[in-house]
Formats: C-alpha cells, sequence, structure tokens
C-alpha cells in the first residue's frame, strides 16, 4: 500500500522538484519492504509513466484510425473496402519496426446488405400507416422486392417460439422484444443475454413457418436508430428475412400489439455470394531471450458495411498497432516474441481467427499471453483474465502482483471472456486477456451507422494504447511463472 501514493502522484504529471520527492520517497521505501520486489516496481512505475507520457503526447493512434474511418471506412468480410483496409495496414506495419510483416489467408463469407431496408405498420386501427427505422441483419436473405407483409407475434425468448409451435408462428413476422438487462453494470454481460434473438432467433422461428423475423436492436438505450449483426445459418431449416428495429420503435409496436392486432410490411435486398479470399495481417518481433513464448495483441480488421467501424474494431487496430512504438520509444526491445494480428472476420464468421489459431496450434506454438481489444476506445477500466483451470490461478495471481503500479492509471483485474479472434488459443495454456473500457456507452454506436471516427475520443483512445503496452511490458519484462 506504501506505493499507491506516489504512483498517483506520478500518473498526475510531475514537476522536477515533486518527482525528485517521489523518488526520494520510493527510495527509501527499499528500506522498509523487501528490496527486489520494491525496486522492481519502482523501477516499472517510472517506465509506466513514459509510456503514458508518450501515448498522450506523440502517440499516432488517432491519425491512423482517422485513415482507417475516412479514408477506407466500412470495411465488411470479403468487400472492396476491406481488401484496402488488408492491403493499408500491412504498408502501415511495414514502416513501424517489425522484423516480419506477412499476409494469412482465409476464406470468408461474402454478404451483399443491397439497397437499404425499409419497413411500416400498415392501417393500424390507432396510428394507421406508420414507418419504422429497421435494417438488414447480416448473412440473412431479402424479402425480394415486393417484400413481405404480415401480422406481428411478440415473444420474449427462443423457448417462447418453440412454445407456440407451428400453430401460433407459421405466416407471421415474429418479433423478438427481449431487451439488454438495464440492471447490468457491465453492459456487455447485458448484450451477451440478449443476443441470442437475434443470432438464432431466425432460424427458430424458420423452423414453425414464419415468414421474417423482427428483432429489437442490440442497445441499452431508447433511440430511432436500428443495429446491425449476424445471423447464424443453419443448413437444415429455410433461410428467412430478419430485420432489425429501434428500440424506441419495439416499444411503439408493443404498446400496439396490447390494443389487438398489428400488420407490418418489411422489405430488403440481403444476399449471400460465394465465399472469397481474404487476409490476417500479421506483424512480428522475435523474442531476444525467450522467442518460443509468444505475446499477442490484435484486434479485429473487419466492420460491418454501416457506419466507419471506428469504435468496433477501429479503436482496437490502432491500440494493437501502436504498442509497439510505444516500447520502441522507452527503449524496449521484446524479449519475447511480440505479435500485432489484425484478424479478418470477426463480425460475420470468425475466419481470420480461426485461421490464426489452427495454424498455431498445428505448428506447436505457445502463446503466453494473448491480448485482444474489441470493446471500443472508452476510458480503461482494466482487462479481464481467462485460462486453462490449471493455470489460471498462478497466472491471475502473478498479474494481480502488478495492481499497484495500474491502479494509479484506473485499471483493475477480472475474471472473465477475452476475444472472440483468440478464444481458440486457450488450449496452449497461455493467459487470453480482453481490454475493457468503460461500456456504458459502447452499444450506442455498436453495428450502427453511428459508429464513426467523430464519436471516438483522442485522449480515451490514447489513454487505452498506454494501458495495454504497459501490461505487455510487465508480462513481456517478467514473465507469467
Amino acid at each position: 500500500m506504501f506505493l499507491y501514493s506516489p504512483l498517483a502522484a506520478l500518473s498526475r504529471g510531475l514537476s522536477g522538484f515533486i518527482y525528485s520527492v517521489v523518488k526520494s520517497v520510493i527510495l527509501c521505501a527499499l528500506f522498509l519492504a523487501p528490496a527486489a520486489n520494491l525496486r522492481g516496481q519502482s523501477d516499472d512505475a517510472f517506465v509506466l509513466k513514459k509510456i503514458y507520457d508518450l501515448a498522450l503526447t506523440e502517440g499516432e493512434c488517432y491519425d491512423w484510425l482517422r485513415h482507417l474511418s475516412k479514408d477506407i471506412g466500412p470495411r465488411l468480410a470479403g468487400s472492396p473496402g476491406a481488401d484496402a483496409a488488408v492491403a493499408s495496414m500491412q504498408r502501415l506495419m511495414d514502416t513501424l519496426g517489425f522484423d516480419t510483416v506477412y499476409l494469412q489467408p482465409c476464406l470468408v463469407p461474402r454478404w451483399e446488405r443491397g439497397g437499404p431496408a425499409s419497413g411500416r405498420i400498415i392501417n393500424n386501427a390507432i396510428v394507421g400507416t406508420e414507418s419504422l427505422n429497421v435494417i438488414a441483419l447480416g448473412n440473412t436473405k431479402g424479402t425480394g422486392p415486393d417484400g413481405v407483409t404480415a401480422p406481428l407475434v411478440e415473444v420474449f425468448s427462443l423457448q417462447e417460439v418453440e412454445k407456440l409451435g407451428r400453430a401460433g408462428v407459421a405466416g407471421r413476422i415474429v418479433f423478438f422484444n427481449r431487451p439488454m438487462d438495464p440492471t447490468q453494470v457491465n453492459t456487455f454481460a447485458a448484450y451477451g443475454g440478449a443476443v441470442d434473438q437475434r443470432g438464432m432467433g431466425p432460424s427458430i422461428a424458420a423452423r414453425y413457418g414464419a415468414k421474417a423475423v423482427l428483432v429489437r436492436s442490440m442497445t441499452t438505450g431508447l433511440d430511432d436508430v436500428p443495429h446491425t449483426g449476424a445471423v447464424a445459418t443453419v443448413d437444415s431449416v429455410p433461410a428467412i428475412p430478419a430485420l432489425a428495429v429501434s428500440t424506441n420503435d419495439a416499444e411503439k409496436l408493443s404498446r400496439l400489439l396490447r390494443h389487438g392486432e398489428v400488420r407490418v410490411h418489411l422489405q430488403s435486398d440481403g444476399r449471400m455470394l460465394p465465399p472469397v479470399r481474404s487476409y490476417n495481417v500479421i506483424g512480428e518481433v522475435r523474442g531476444t531471450e525467450f522467442p518460443e513464448e509468444i505475446i499477442l495483441v490484435g484486434g479485429h480488421l473487419d466492420s460491418w458495411d454501416v457506419g466507419e467501424g471506428a469504435h468496433d474494431d477501429g479503436a482496437g487496430i490502432v491500440h494493437s498497432l501502436q504498442v509497439l512504438p510505444l516500447l520502441q520509444k522507452i527503449g524496449h526491445r521484446p524479449r519475447r516474441t511480440f505479435r500485432c494480428v489484425l484478424f479478418m472476420n470477426e463480425e460475420n464468421g470468425l475466419a481470420g481467427g480461426r485461421a490464426y489459431w489452427e495454424a498455431s496450434n498445428a505448428m506447436g506454438e505457445f502463446h503466453l499471453a494473448a491480448l485482444e481489444s474489441d470493446s471500443g476506445g472508452f476510458t480503461p477500466r482494466g482487462f479481464s483474465a481467462q485460462a486453462e483451470n490449471e493455470v489460471f490461478k498462478d497466472f491471475f495471481a502473478r498479474i494481480n502482483t502488478w495492481l499497484p503500479l495500474l491502479e494509479p492509471y484506473g485499471l483493475a483485474f477480472f475474471t472473465g471472456g477475452s476475444g472472440a479472434d483468440i478464444s481458440g488459443l486457450k488450449s496452449q495454456g497461455g493467459l487470453l486477456l480482453g481490454f475493457r473500457p468503460d461500456s456504458q456507452r459502447y452499444f450506442d454506436f455498436h453495428h450502427t451507422g453511428t459508429d464513426v471516427f467523430e464519436n471516438v475520443n483522442k485522449r480515451e483512445l490514447e489513454m487505452g494504447a498506454a494501458a495495454i503496452t504497459s501490461l505487455l511490458y510487465l508480462i513481456d519484462r517478467h514473465g507469467l511463472r
């Protein structure tokens, strides 16, 4: 506990005089605590302060995000935007000091949205005819030019569809209207509790003869912006159109249904095309002392085809790219092999993640640590961690010894998941980490046309890069054993 106060002062920025005072206090403390441990932590404290200083004054991640968002834009896997992003990020990584930069092929699905979707309430006794804010969900088939018109049946779970059966579902539009749980402080937990409606709802409804599906958008807010996202396809079930509706319109439809039948007309143009080849972009620096131990940082390069993919996951891409330049600026050459991986097709298939971990497992590689940033560019709160049961306790205890170094920057450790793209590395026996910024605003923008560069705060983004670099520096310097 003795170190907390001077480290907190360091994190706020110090004049030369205060810096000298704090350094003297820490040096005096060396006589009052185990020498080796305290000396190492005091050295690390100054390094972490330098990392933050550099990230906030010389960081390039915000400019890189502007380029990715504005010059390239939407990057759905298999699209020209995704191809442009691969080429551009490979060129950028070639300038950042990696020993090698290369492309790893993967076969990705190709889905095209076509024109904008539309929806409207038809001749309702209360509101007459009224338009709805809707968007087609990814990987779904369109309605065709004539659209689909049918009465709604409102449900709040997949099990409710099965209970209604064919008698209650056939010929109707199934309206999934379970909100994200507002009592969950971690909005990703709320998302996980609601997203099964979008992912599996269409195939469940199709099994019982539904004509189409309308899903409440995955957001904690009440607004007029519909959120897209992927639908899981099941080969044995016929595909049906599936659209998301804004939360305000979902509330309206639910109120109207309390007074009687509500008929809705939906039109969308989505279609699946044959899969195409795309690539993960990988940069590597071989470790000077433990090259067989890999430390990975990454995010997913693809995004949905609406908005600019700035928070999801442009922020994670530029966080990952910023780590090596910051380590170089403090004069740290990685002791362990360092890899930056920009994964393709996390949004609607996970082809890049699967290609990476299948190749890595086949080569017998060992990832001591892998960290994914895929939660936006908001204020850093810490890191979630997971590993195989036999090593998790020791690894989690190890990283928690660094809390005195990280707490002054508002960082903590949590148990839980890491990231979809790195999940398949768990069997290698290393530690998987997820970067966790504040989650309260993330689902305002997630999978929408409002996920644009202007909605990312420069300082918050840079603080995220500093937090990630700090943790990876500690892992590389000290190991986890």
